[in-house]
């Protein structure tokens, strides 16, 4: 259960971030406060994982496939485009998401 509601939290927080980049800079208001509500779901779903999930192990899994996610979003919708570099390092981070995933003994299987 617990990867589930890491996996909303996700969801919500890119759902936040794409409604920031949507907002410019707050000057558009319902994309302003979506940006307020997702991010706020995002939070308290974390804040929920951590009650079974140490928070390095739990962060290091939100932020690395919210950054994966919102670079693809970045893509598909705002049309901006990443160099190899880049997507090099995101397949770095989820890399580093699989080793914790199979061989680390503090995550929650």
């Amino acid at each position: 259960m617990p990867y589930l509601i890491l996996v909303l939290a996700v969801v919500a927080e890119t759902i936040g971030t794409t409604a920031l980049q949507a907002s410019q800079q707050f000057t558009r208001p319902l994309p302003t406060i979506l940006v307020v509500v997702a991010y706020g779901a995002a939070f308290y779903l974390l804040a929920w994982v951590l009650r079974t999930m140490p928070v390095g192990i739990a962060y290091a899994m939100w932020s690395g496939l919210g950054i994966v996610l919102i670079a693809i979003i970045g893509r598909l919708v705002f049309g901006q485009k990443l160099d190899l570099a880049a997507i090099l390092g995101m397949a770095m981070i989820l890399g580093g998401i699989v080793v914790i995933q199979i061989f680390s003994k503090v995550a929650t299987h």
